[in-house]
């Protein structure tokens, strides 16, 4: 396998704690905004935002996932994009009002050239919303003491998580990249014990 596949147009498992947190986080967002989601997969959580009046765009490695998200969501503009490559002189670079990126960036092999994407496309003062696992004290103490560690770190799982960012973490690298980090929030199950977590982050 060369890729990360994608077999099916639904919702990963994911969505029912992400999904309402990124509806909330964009319920201002004007119509006419230009909106990108990076590592959009098969596109189904973009295509939730289709009666907003905003123009879409999914930015994607996997071909199996552009493949099925430009069958299934013709309305929205689907690309191809190598986020380990430099995306300054992409076509959308300093044109998008918000870029999104949920459950991503703990597969990247780049995560700073990941963020530096995410700025580029992003005009002066856009806004990136961002999803990953998190990851704390209390909450790999749990795992560790649960003997749950092995299934959560997937090691055995093909182009699966291989960065595991703690709050900390995530703030210095979009600080790093140009982002002022002015949001934070946990999703998923008790605080501190969160399944993942949500940044909102603003060009600076």
């Amino acid at each position: 396998m060369d890729e990360y596949r994608y077999s099916e147009a639904g919702l990963g498992h994911h969505a029912a704690y992400i999904s309402p947190a990124l509806v909330s986080m964009l319920k201002n967002v004007p119509a006419g905004s230009v909106v990108a989601d990076v590592g959009c997969g098969n596109g189904s959580m973009l295509a939730q935002f289709q009666q907003r009046g905003w123009e879409l765009h999914g930015l994607e490695m996997s071909r199996s996932g552009l493949e099925i998200a430009t069958k299934t969501y013709p309305g929205i503009t689907f690309d191809f994009a190598d986020f380990g490559a430099d995306l300054s002189q992409h076509r959308l670079a300093g044109k998008c009002d918000v870029v999104i990126s949920t459950e991503v960036v703990e597969h990247v092999f780049l995560p700073r050239v990941f963020a530096k994407n995410c700025h580029a496309l992003l005009k002066p003062a856009g806004q990136l919303i961002i999803t990953t696992p998190y990851h704390g004290y209390l909450k790999d103490l749990t795992l560790a003491v649960t003997a749950k560690m092995d299934q959560h770190r997937t090691a055995l799982w093909d182009y699966g998580h291989i960065k595991f960012w703690s709050r900390k973490t995530l703030t210095y690298l979009l600080q790093e990249a140009g982002f002022s980090v002015t949001h934070f929030k946990g999703l998923g199950r008790a605080p501190f014990l969160w399944k993942s977590m949500l940044l909102i982050a603003q060009k600076r």
